[in-house]
């Protein structure tokens, strides 16, 4: 059964914060289950983020909340296993809007390292807007 595999061990870290103010818009607020705070990235084309667990894990579906206006269009969803190099897992598919999207991933492989790549926003310099994010799978054997 898939659960999140997100803990407080799982690190995470981000291209880029709104005018450096991870106090209001940091990493932090896609993971706190507040429906009124985000991580708002910078403007740029493909921001990223990276999640890396404690332990491997096999990713099974990515959940995802956008501001509307704000989402991505296209996403990559890259693994690896530690000092490694990352490898495509899949892509998918983000409507613009602001409900809480989920995205199963077909047989990912067992990975530490997960890489999410908003390879275009809907917003016209770039900007990424998330609420809620969540991966969910197993812990690989």
């Amino acid at each position: 059964m898939a659960s999140s595999l997100i803990c407080s061990e799982t690190a995470c870290r981000v291209s880029s914060v709104l005018n450096r103010d991870v106090k209001q818009y940091g990493k932090k607020f896609m993971f706190d289950c507040n429906e009124e705070t985000c991580w708002n990235s910078d403007q740029g084309e493909r921001q990223w983020l990276i999640l890396e667990f404690p332990e491997s894990v096999r990713v099974s579906e990515v959940k995802v909340q956008f501001q509307g206006g704000f989402s991505a269009k296209t996403c990559r969803l890259e693994g690896c296993a530690k000092n490694e190099e990352f490898t495509v897992s899949s892509h998918f598919y983000p409507e613009d809007n602001n409900f809480l999207q989920s995205f199963p991933i077909q047989e990912a492989p067992a990975v530490d390292i997960v890489k999410i790549t908003f390879e275009n926003s809907a917003d016209f310099f770039g900007r990424i807007i998330v609420y809620s994010l969540d991966v969910l799978g197993e812990k690989a054997p």
